[in-house]
């Protein structure tokens, strides 16, 4: 029977991985929303053990009410993801000699979706601390920019070596790009975990000055729109490939801005707070598609293995299966 199955999973890539790919991609970032929700409806403590939802029960009960409701509910979208992981993991495993870099990226989710798990049972048991609920939330953002970067490869090959493909000075404003996003987003980070929102009403706060935060997380949020704002006018005045992905960039980090500035005069609403959250998420995704777009990955040749592969599979088997 496991014969028949393994059968049964393509030996080459096809568009079942592709939409496997969307979707795992998709419950990761749903998986932040629903993240968000729990710490800013308070019901961080709604399942106050771990792995099971009480010392009696593995699901929440009506007792537990709207909380006991929202973070079940979060923990059993945790399952999805992990499910959508190995999905992805199975469909590119039997092509893993021709497209290893596809199956790494495939099981470091699966691996990090376990970790992640881990990481909630220790956020719940220290009682919401927030370095941890912190460190959660970062693993999440890391997770979600390893299945774009899958995308990206699932759907480009590497070409003219690589980091030929844009000009030095290009690659370099990149990288502080991608170390400006970075830093952002741990100051947000630290920014919520100084505030108000800690996901219940006795969970404690890192002891930072929140005020203060606020200003220093907007320093780098500015220099990053700057950064892609020239990057932007360059890729669009030498017609670069990555132009229309660095125009996309340059409209989730407005967004941001304008959420960022709305949420401190407003006295940081939840949903406003939430859509930061998920926005951040986008915004750290869309950061790793530039970067790999100029590290020099072209547009796709092929969905399955590139042509040389195929090459060297027709000259060894006389067909291609």
């Amino acid at each position: 029977m496991l014969r028949r199955w393994w059968r049964r999973l393509p030996d080459r890539l096809d568009r079942r991985v592709v939409v496997a790919a969307w979707a795992s991609f998709a419950v990761q970032v749903l998986l932040v929303a629903t993240g968000g929700a729990v710490r800013l409806t308070s019901s961080g403590l709604g399942c106050p053990t771990w792995p099971l939802c009480t010392a009696d029960s593995l699901v929440s009960t009506p007792e537990m009410g709207i909380h006991g409701l929202i973070e079940f509910g979060n923990r059993t979208l945790a399952g999805v993801v992990g499910v959508a992981a190995v999905v992805v993991l199975l469909l590119v495993v039997r092509v893993r000699h021709e497209r290893r870099d596809l199956a790494l990226l495939a099981g470091t989710v699966v691996l990090g979706v376990v970790a992640q798990a881990l990481v909630g049972g220790v956020t719940v048991l220290t009682g919401l601390n927030p370095f941890v609920v912190g460190f959660h939330y970062v693993a999440s953002v890391a997770l979600a920019c390893v299945c774009a970067a899958f995308l990206v490869r699932l759907r480009v090959v590497p070409a003219d070596g690589g980091s030929g493909r844009a000009p030095a000075a290009f690659r370099v404003a990149t990288v502080v790009l991608v170390t400006t996003a970075v830093v952002t987003i741990l100051l947000g980070v630290l920014t919520t975990g100084a505030g108000p929102h800690s996901g219940d009403a006795q969970a404690g706060r890192n002891g930072f000055d929140a005020t203060l935060l606020q200003h220093v997380h907007a320093w780098p949020s500015y220099v990053l729109v700057a950064v892609t704002a020239a990057l932007t006018v360059v890729a669009w005045a030498r017609r670069m490939p990555v132009r229309a992905w660095l125009l996309a960039l340059l409209a989730l980090e407005g967004v941001q801005v304008l959420l960022g500035l709305y949420q401190a005069r407003h006295g940081l609403p939840v949903l406003a707070v939430g859509a930061h959250m998920v926005l951040a998420t986008l915004l750290a995704a869309a950061t790793t598609v530039v970067a790999l777009c100029v590290a020099g990955y072209g547009p796709a040749r092929s969905l399955h293995v590139p042509a040389r592969s195929e090459g060297v599979r027709r000259g060894a088997r006389g067909s291609v299966r």
